[in-house]
């Protein structure tokens, strides 16, 4: 679930290829991606996301990718054949730097599930990707404080986000992890509290982030609320904000990332 409206840039497609990979903490490879393409990339900053298309078959093609990831766009892609069709992901950039163009994406590792993590493990330079921007979902309205909660998949959107607020800024990041050893160093303003959280092993996500917040001093003020990551955090953090905490609904933006037990 997610109420952040997805966007459509003007650079559409953009082929890249990995430039290298680094394990920053046990449990998150960061992957470099350059290449004449991503000199077209609009860097927007906080969480923008993309669609990344990475190839999992020995033929996968990129040249019939869609420009655009809407109903036509999808259904484009469904025209590639199986055995030559790239998978599609959801990513946030971590961070960007021009001339020459290079991007960092943060792909969290849970040993040899899913499609994306175990690839970005094993990524050598020159392995083609493709990516789509779809822009930002941190679309503040105006408000006294802000608050962000995440889980181990929403860090890079929190880091980002915290990078590129106004100094001034105050409120408080609610980041849970299944691993203390994955926290990052994190450049939020001096008036943003990081709370760093950590789920017992097995259990659900949300299970030390979502009490966390429950028990959270509000400030005085309106507050802006950021939450992302698997469902129940997501979703479980804006049900308490708009029926607890009676914070209005269009002042919560969240979006799940995953699912446990489902592949996203």
């Amino acid at each position: 679930m997610t109420n952040i409206v997805v966007s459509h840039a003007p650079s559409g497609l953009m082929r890249a290829s990995v430039l290298r990979r680094e394990l920053v903490t046990p449990h998150m490879v960061r992957v470099t991606f350059g290449g004449d393409d991503l000199e077209r990339f609009e860097h927007r900053g906080f969480d923008q996301w993309f669609r990344l298309a990475i190839p999992v078959h020995d033929h996968d093609r990129f040249d019939r990718l869609p420009d655009r990831y809407d109903l036509a766009g999808y259904l484009r892609y469904l025209t590639i054949a199986r055995g030559a069709r790239p998978v599609i992901r959801n990513y946030t950039v971590r961070a960007f730097r021009s001339d020459p163009a290079e991007l960092d994406v943060d792909f969290v590792v849970h040993g040899t599930a899913g499609v994306a993590a175990p690839w970005a493990m094993a990524a050598e330079p020159g392995t083609e990707a493709a990516l789509i921007d779809q822009g930002c979902g941190w679309r503040p309205v105006p408000a006294d404080w802000l608050l962000l909660v995440a889980d181990e998949s929403g860090l890079p959107a929190v880091a980002g986000i915290l990078r590129d607020l106004p100094r001034d800024a105050c409120g408080h990041a609610i980041v849970e992890l299944f691993d203390a050893r994955d926290r990052q160093e994190l450049d939020a303003p001096p008036g943003v509290t990081v709370h760093w959280m950590e789920r017992a092993p097995g259990a659900d996500p949300g299970s030390s982030a979502l009490p966390a917040l429950r028990r959270l001093d509000f400030p005085d003020g309106e507050v802006y609320a950021f939450a992302v990551g698997e469902s129940a955090v997501a979703t479980g953090a804006r049900r308490h904000l708009v029926s607890e905490r009676q914070v209005p609904k269009a002042s919560v933006t969240f979006c799940s990332y995953w699912k446990r037990g489902a592949a996203r």
